[in-house]
């Protein structure tokens, strides 16, 4: 039988560990740091730009589908201050953007998804540089830095209504305006997030959860399946575990050691997510509510 004592002791203990861990789950909260009205309109991708330790915003502003020249991109403090709300704006003159979405930087040049042009600026002036076209795209979505000076970027193959326009595909494409198409299929299920790990080529899609890897060979591998469908960003974490987005679970899975595990739960429409590596947190964009979510890891 258990003296008074030490079942006293136990029962602290308990309490002890209950205490911390409801602590431990406050204090994550509280650091969590959501931008709200701020004046985001249709916010889909958060870029960090190491360089200047600042988070870039892209702003779509409307229809994602349409060429209306009124597409924005956002400069935002680590610590969720605006610092220049259109600091790139396609409704300047000398400024072409129209519904922009992914993001991505290599060297002192950001590249920029956008319907069916790749917009390319130079850092940190963001003054615009030539475009370059992609032929056959409709809907240019997630993309990500090559080993080089080229991207990758998925064509999620959608027109107005959301409906299938029949041109999902991966594309390879240089600064020089070279496209290369590395995969073109209109049955792939409308890829979105993509990330380039070492030449490992990984892509979660839109219409199915379902996520792919692609070697430098262009040998496919099908990955456990995901959580739940309507898969947007992709990105690699500092321990080396892959996060996505998932419209469908209004989550954050990270998948690691050939499981998934939820990090994040009810985020409404979580688009395409960013790292800050120095801080190490999660940089999410919430298409539906335009605000902004940095969620430490």
């Amino acid at each position: 039988m258990m003296k008074p004592i030490q079942s006293f002791k136990s029962s602290l203990l308990v309490l002890l560990a209950a205490f911390w861990s409801v602590t431990a789950m406050a204090n994550q909260e509280s650091a969590r740091i959501m931008v709200s009205d701020v004046g985001f309109a249709t916010p889909e991708s958060v870029e960090y730009d190491a360089a200047e330790d600042v988070y870039l915003v892209s702003n779509i502003n409307g229809s994602p589908f349409e060429a209306d020249d009124n597409g924005f991109i956002s400069k935002l403090s680590p610590e969720g201050k605006v610092i220049d709300l259109k600091w790139i704006d396609g409704a300047s003159d000398n400024v072409q953007l129209h519904a922009p979405k992914g993001m991505t930087i290599i060297g002192n040049k950001l590249f920029v998804a956008d319907i069916t042009q790749i917009r390319v600026f130079e850092l940190p002036s963001g003054k615009q540089l030539p475009s370059i076209n992609v032929q056959g795209s409709s809907f240019l979505n997630g993309i990500t830095a090559g080993n080089g000076d080229y991207v990758y970027v998925s064509d999620t193959g959608m027109k107005p209504g959301f409906k299938s326009s029949g041109t999902d595909a991966i594309y390879k494409v240089w600064e020089n305006g070279k496209v290369e198409t590395i995969l073109k299929d209109p049955n792939m299920g409308r890829p979105n997030g993509i990330l380039n790990d070492n030449g490992d080529i990984y892509v979660v899609f839109f219409s199915t959860a379902k996520m792919i890897k692609m070697d430098e060979k262009g040998h496919i591998t099908e990955m456990p399946k995901p959580f739940g469908a309507r898969l947007d960003g992709l990105v690699k974490l500092p321990d080396g575990s892959l996060a996505m987005s998932s419209w469908e679970s209004s989550s954050i899975d990270v998948y690691k050691n050939g499981e998934y595990e939820t990090i994040a739960e009810f985020l409404n429409s979580p688009a395409d997510m960013g790292v800050d590596t120095k801080r190490n947190r999660l940089l999410i964009p919430l298409f539906n509510e335009d605000k902004v979510l940095i969620l430490p890891l």
